[in-house]
């Protein structure tokens, strides 16, 4: 058995492929030098744990002796973990599209031994097929280019490096150029609106056409819309997408949680792997649509899939994992997926209502098995065939015990346990909507008791932050995603708690963001910290993919703080990169969903809540349960005028309600179902 330099890693995905007979080399130094010492080409290969073709690629290529003497023969091999170094991952994806206009993981790279890249592509397969090469066939003919046309090839690399940094500045005006001062108007909302609405999927929702994804950005924006203006539009096509996906076979019907994204336009057949991300930002926006409509189907799925995540992607230590694989067996959804005679035998005399309800057929509905999904919503399945709803419900309640005491002596998908930070905020945040939306105490528990291990192990003794943490060791300076998550995480978990330091921690890590990722010439930040030095650029990200951009989270949290703290050059600040962000903003919403979304709340302005008195905390969760997106909650049992907002609202004898705006504030309500009138009026 082989073991290569990867096996003192703690990634997950580095580790699958410790034993491959590549020699393959983590990121450093070590490696970059060695190219330079035996003058070879280097090849970064990049990936992640739950990645299924970067499972099939391994097994074709990469455990291949004959294939594996060809890397190590004339390249120095560089595995990367993308969770782990997504800024490597993101200049070199960059650079892979620019030279084939697409990208995807696996990623294969060719680079210079200084680190900059002159070819590369995605997959490759063992033989010739579907327009692509031969992986050994582009071994051979990189080598071949490296050594036999040098100058031409360095050429590529330089203008290709060129191309990573001009392209650095996408979307942001140029200094001295005109910008859109008419982007803080109801108009451009409106524009935002109708362009997310153009993309919608009338009958199955979400929006573009397959792949399918999430897009939880532009759901959130549209029921933020509805709320502010009514626009019945937009409203419509918000719930039919999160319906659909409830109903889908994104959606684990069993056992919860989704999986990352559709591969057809019916939500039906899903690329199996769970991200924690994923299922944080969906948690997220139901927990919205259920504070807006009250509708029981979304309170149902928070409480599912926040029991998913409970079971399978907590430690014990009360961090989140980062992801579950879409193999199991070396087969992707096996682990999910179920014959009609498995659910026969188990469920008898039910098995055919069951099979009716979610569409499981003899000869299978995906590649000879079935993929459990509902054709139409539990309501409408129970009407049509009369039967009474809560009978049905208390059905499917004892299906999935039944079907999940069978699915867990199956072989289980890998499990990715590495911890990460800007993750862990995010799912944090869902916690804390959770407990706003539905007031189950444990949600509230769970984000104190996670925001209590992220802080005793990813916090560093200088007060930074680091990226990973695995099996008590944490590495990797934090990103700017981490960052920005986290003091996002803290703000929401002040407003659920009323505890107050969570706010002064969210000031702290927002001057760090700003003294050490901030591009002073134009007010974006970079993703690395300044100190980082080994990467060939440092990006600026602003587009929304599946994560919210570090930019767009950083605005959002500045214009927050900025009221919080009286600091008005922080809400400048946002407001200029809106404002140069503007065209992109509204020409591309669904790229630019959190953007969008922060705009919102600057044209319909921030509505301040102050509750303040002996039973401050007490009178909190109604306030936090109604939906106002635009609110902003500070509360307190005690006298803080070091905050401006709850300067000299603190009586000792009663507690009062304070509604203000730009810190003028309307007399004090006392009677809590006064202040939830107003508000919803």
């Amino acid at each position: 058995m082989y073991s290569n330099r990867l096996i003192k890693e703690t990634s997950p995905y580095l580790l699958q492929h410790a034993h491959n007979p590549v020699d393959w080399y983590p990121w450093g130094e070590l490696a970059l030098q060695k190219a330079k010492d035996e003058n070879k080409p280097v090849l970064v290969s990049i990936g992640y744990a739950a990645c299924h073709w970067c499972h099939v690629m391994e097994r074709e290529s990469f455990e291949d002796e004959a294939t594996a003497q060809l890397m190590n023969t004339y390249f120095i091999n560089i595995k990367i973990d993308r969770e782990e170094r997504p800024d490597l991952d993101h200049i070199y994806m960059d650079a892979v599209q620019a030279i084939t206009g697409s990208g995807g993981w696996p990623l294969n790279v060719f680079l210079t031994p200084e680190g900059k890249p002159f070819y590369g592509g995605t997959y490759f397969p063992p033989v010739a097929a579907h327009n692509r090469m031969c992986w050994k066939d582009v071994l051979l003919s990189v080598q071949k280019a490296y050594h036999e046309k040098k100058d031409e090839i360095r050429t590529q690399a330089e203008n290709l490096t060129e191309h990573l940094i001009s392209s650095n500045a996408f979307g942001i005006d140029k200094p001295g150029q005109t910008t859109n001062e008419t982007i803080f108007l109801p108009e451009s909302l409106k524009t935002i609106a109708e362009n997310i609405l153009q993309q919608g999927d009338e009958e199955w929702g979400g929006f573009g056409r397959a792949p399918k994804f999430p897009q939880t950005f532009s759901i959130q924006f549209l029921l933020r819309h509805y709320h502010f203006t009514k626009e019945k539009n937009a409203l419509k096509q918000a719930l039919l997408s999160l319906d659909k996906m409830i109903c889908g076979g994104i959606y684990d019907q069993m056992g919860g949680g989704f999986a990352r994204y559709s591969t057809d336009n019916q939500w039906l057949v899903p690329h199996f792997e769970k991200m924690l991300y994923d299922n944080a930002l969906l948690i997220g926006v139901l927990c919205e649509a259920y504070q807006l409509t009250k509708i029981e189907m979304y309170a149902d799925a928070i409480h599912h899939c926040m029991e998913f995540i409970e079971r399978e992607m907590l430690s014990s230590e009360k961090g989140f994992y980062n992801a579950l694989d879409a193999d199991s067996e070396g087969v992707e959804g096996k682990f999910y997926i179920w014959s009609k005679k498995e659910i026969e035998i188990l469920l008898r005399e039910d098995a055919e209502l069951f099979c009716d309800l979610y569409d499981v057929q003899e000869g299978g509905n995906w590649e000879h098995s079935n993929i459990l999904w509902l054709q139409h919503p539990i309501e409408i399945f129970a009407a049509t065939k009369r039967i009474d709803f809560a009978d049905l419900t208390g059905k499917i309640k004892q299906w999935r015990k039944k079907l999940m005491e069978e699915r867990v002596k199956r072989i289980s998908p890998q499990l990715d346990d590495k911890i990460l930070l800007g993750w862990n905020a995010l799912m944090n945040i869902a916690c804390s909507k959770a407990f706003a939306a539905t007031g189950v105490e444990r949600y509230r528990q769970l984000a104190i008791e996670n925001m209590q291990f992220v802080e005793g192990n990813l916090k560093a003794a200088d007060n930074s932050w680091n990226h990973t943490y695995k099996n008590g060791q944490a590495k990797i300076p934090a990103f700017l995603d981490d960052y920005a998550n986290l003091i996002q995480a803290y703000i929401y978990l002040q407003e659920i708690t009323g505890n107050s330091d969570y706010l002064v921690k969210a000031k702290e890590i927002t001057h760090l963001v700003i003294d050490h990722f901030m591009d002073n010439e134009s007010g974006y930040f970079f993703y690395t910290h300044q100190h980082q030095t080994d990467v060939i650029v440092r990006k600026k990200e602003v587009y929304d993919g599946a994560t919210p951009s570090g930019n767009a989270v950083m605005v959002n949290n500045l214009l927050y703080l900025s009221i919080i703290f009286d600091e008005p050059e922080w809400k400048a600040l946002a407001e200029k990169n809106i404002r140069s962000l503007s065209s992109a903003i509204t020409k591309y919403p669904t790229s630019f969903g959190v953007w969008a979304s922060v705009l919102q709340l600057i044209v319909n302005g921030m509505q301040e809540i102050v509750i303040a008195g002996k039973d401050a905390l007490t009178h909190l969760f109604p306030v936090i349960n109604m939906y106002l997106p635009n609110k902003l909650i500070q509360s307190t049992q005690t006298d803080q005028p070091q905050f401006p907002l709850l300067k000299g609202k603190f009586k000792p004898e009663n507690s009062g309600f304070f509604l203000c705006k730009d810190y003028v504030c309307d007399e004090p309500i006392f009677e809590l179902k006064k202040l939830l009138q107003i508000c919803n009026t």
